[in-house]
């Protein structure tokens, strides 16, 4: 399994760094310096004398997350917010554990595709595209799944036992939409009109909803 997940992580690295959906470096490291006031297309580099292993640094995949939560997952991701030195890489991984049961929902991430790896478990995955197909499949322990940037697309541990998958993607900080999250729990209130008329729902469904998914405060 340990050799199945290096070469995974060989092979990403070489298709997705030989055509990174981020703007190309050019200079050799670029640490991202998230103090900065100044906000570019990424992040402004730190001086290059003050870089260091730990820049290129994380062990916060190692571990399963909690997932003990609303949808029953957890991301826990590596890109440029927990390793700088992925600034203007074009490159970022996630692990993503699931209890089970447990959902990934439907979300999308604007500026990436994404391939997932099993670790352990089953899982339901699927896209639908721009058409209204619905690509789906179920995966296993040591098997691939690619969903392709900007599509909507979700995982669902279909077993009795908790599952993982290490995620892969062609951008250093892709991104998430949670679709529901969005509507539903949006900070202002997306107007209940609004999506009372696009679901075909009564208002008392929408607050039901909004209910369940607004931060715990």
């Amino acid at each position: 399994m340990a050799a199945l997940l290096a070469l995974f992580v060989v092979a990403f690295a070489m298709v997705f760094g030989n055509s990174a959906a981020d703007p190309d470096l050019l200079q050799d490291i670029c640490v991202a310096d998230l103090a900065a006031g100044v906000k570019v297309n990424g992040f402004v580099c730190k001086n290059e004398a003050n870089a260091t292993a730990e820049d290129f640094f994380t062990a916060g995949l190692a571990k399963p997350g909690l997932t003990n939560n609303t949808f029953g997952s957890l991301v826990t991701a590596a890109n440029v917010l927990k390793v700088p030195g992925l600034n203007t890489l074009g490159v970022s991984l996630a692990r993503i554990d699931y209890a089970p049961g447990g959902i990934n929902p439907p979300h999308t991430h604007p500026r990436a595709t994404e391939i997932v790896y099993v670790l352990e478990g089953e899982l339901d995955v699927g896209f639908i595209t721009t058409a209204n197909k619905l690509i789906s499949k179920s995966i296993k322990k040591g098997e691939i799944f690619v969903f392709p940037k900007g599509l909507v697309h979700f995982q669902k541990n279909n077993g009795k036992v908790p599952a993982a998958v290490i995620a892969g993607f062609n951008s250093q900080l892709q991104g998430t939409v949670n679709i529901a999250l969005t509507l539903f729990a949006a900070t202002p209130d997306v107007p209940d009109h609004v999506l009372t008329q696009t679901f075909q729902v009564g208002t008392k469904e929408v607050k039901k909803i909004k209910s369940r998914l607004a931060p715990k405060t």
